[in-house]
């Protein structure tokens, strides 16, 4: 059930962020909802095989940074 309700969130963020006005100005509020879904989504997928990979991947590239800039 975890990984429906992630995909979920991952369609209402797709949705908020590419299918709305571009005219339009977001508002503090619109931004902080964005933030608290992508938050939501974050601890749904994290526990998951797929969030771990994700972790390993961004902890790889977080080094490699480090790395580069000595």
């Amino acid at each position: 059930m975890t990984l429906n309700v992630a995909v979920l969130l991952a369609v209402v963020i797709v949705w908020r962020l590419r299918l709305r006005r571009r005219t339009e100005a977001r508002s503090r509020f619109d931004e902080r909802l964005t933030v608290v879904i992508v938050l939501a989504l974050g601890v749904l997928i994290a526990p998951t095989p797929a969030g771990q990979g994700i972790m390993n991947i961004m902890g790889q590239f977080a080094n490699g940074v480090t790395q580069d800039s000595r």
